[in-house]
């Protein structure tokens, strides 16, 4: 079984959607979990809408502080922003560390309509980065 940690700074989001894409699309081959330097209070509402719409069950997230998966061995580490991967904390014990620099959707300013579309252009990019990086 491989050991993947997504890290973001409010682990709120992105993360939040590469750890459930994850867990569904590479099933028990993997233990999958994510953190923020900086947690938020809870999940991205917008998060939850898009992976309900693609069947993807939202009950086991939450928010997780890095601090708790700093001694832990993973197979991969990987920063999904830009603030993340400069204040994530050295993993000693990972076999590898990536960066992938994805816009926040979070930050985004629209209606709620347009908001949607830009959490599912996010999920859709880290889907495609998980097809051609971890499950490859």
């Amino acid at each position: 079984m491989r050991r993947v940690l997504f890290v973001c700074t409010g682990n709120s989001a992105r993360s939040q959607m590469a750890e459930a894409l994850l867990r569904h699309l590479g099933g028990a081959e993997y233990e999958v979990h994510s953190a923020g330097t900086k947690p938020k209070s809870e999940v991205n509402k917008f998060v939850l809408e898009v992976l309900e719409e693609i069947g993807i069950s939202t009950d086991s997230l939450h928010t997780k502080l890095i601090d708790d998966f700093v001694n832990q061995k993973f197979d991969l580490v990987v920063t999904v922003c830009d603030n993340a991967r400069e204040s994530c904390p050295y993993f000693p014990s990972a076999k590898q560390m990536e960066h992938w620099s994805l816009e926040d959707p979070a930050a985004f300013q629209g209606t709620y309509d347009e908001i949607l579309f830009k959490f599912r252009e996010t999920s859709d990019e880290i889907k495609k980065r998980i097809k051609e990086r971890i499950l490859r």
